[in-house]
């Protein structure tokens, strides 16, 4: 990718996100909202600038962190792994594809309540509430890269000497990696909003539970911060996630 292409990518990545900051600010000013509910754009971000300055708040960014990216690389581990499997071999095809017709459709938050009875209210409960709804776009995407290899790659590497053992590490998995990443993509997504709604629900820190506390006392200014910093957040992790598949597929033409 030249400069001049990056420059025009990252140009248009920031219109959208000036032109919601313009309308916020619009709102405001022309009276559409009043500022005890919806504060200007401009004392968010200086809150938040003042915010980051502070040991506490990046206490609460890490925690999120640390839950946000425990759930992820879980939910990646096991969604590659079963979408191979299931891909490459019709016996665990038979047992997983029912599963996850009647388990991927059900909004994993509902097992919340059950989860916190079961792994208690600190980290584990909210780890594995992001591993389960990130898990099936991880999954289905490896399982629908892998069984969209061409067998003729697969006779290629065999006639070429490959030992069986070693195709599904040498061609497949190199050959799904597109739809992998791309299955990534949308599980980081789902893993920031998850991890913020179940610190929302309950917990003692992290940026969903800065929220509800400045929303009980009013504090819509500090309300608005961690909605800001997780935004910023995902923005940054979803960034170097492309720049990561952009490197691990140079070789393929559509990058």
């Amino acid at each position: 990718m030249n400069a001049r292409a990056l420059s025009s990518d990252v140009l248009l990545g920031i219109a959208p996100i000036a032109l919601v900051i313009a309308l916020w600010q619009a709102l405001v000013s022309f009276g559409y909202a009043p500022v005890s509910l919806l504060p200007p754009p401009g004392l968010v971000f200086v809150r938040l600038a003042q915010q980051l300055a502070t040991g506490g708040f990046l206490h609460e960014i890490g925690a999120t962190l640390f839950r946000l990216f425990a759930g992820f690389s879980i939910a990646v581990v096991l969604g590659v792994g079963i979408g191979l499997a299931a891909a490459v071999n019709p016996a665990v095809n038979a047992v997983v594809r029912p599963v996850v017709r009647v388990l991927a459709p059900v909004p994993k938050v509902a097992l919340y309540p059950a989860l916190l009875l079961l792994l208690g209210f600190d980290h584990a409960s909210k780890i594995t509430l992001v591993a389960a709804d990130a898990l099936f776009p991880i999954l289905l995407s490896t399982y629908y890269g892998a069984s969209m290899v061409e067998q003729k790659l697969i006779w290629s590497a065999m006639a070429a000497g490959t030992p069986r053992r070693q195709i599904l590490f040498k061609v497949v998995l190199p050959a799904a990696m597109p739809s992998i990443l791309t299955g990534c993509r949308i599980g980081l997504v789902i893993s920031c909003i998850v991890v913020f709604l179940a610190e929302m629900i309950t917990s003692t820190d992290g940026l969903g539970h800065l929220l509800v506390a400045a929303a009980r006392t009013f504090q819509t200014v500090d309300m608005f911060v961690p909605l800001i910093t997780i935004s910023l957040l995902g923005l940054i992790l979803n960034g170097l996630l492309h720049g990561l598949r952009t490197y691990l597929l140079r070789g393929f033409p559509e990058v």
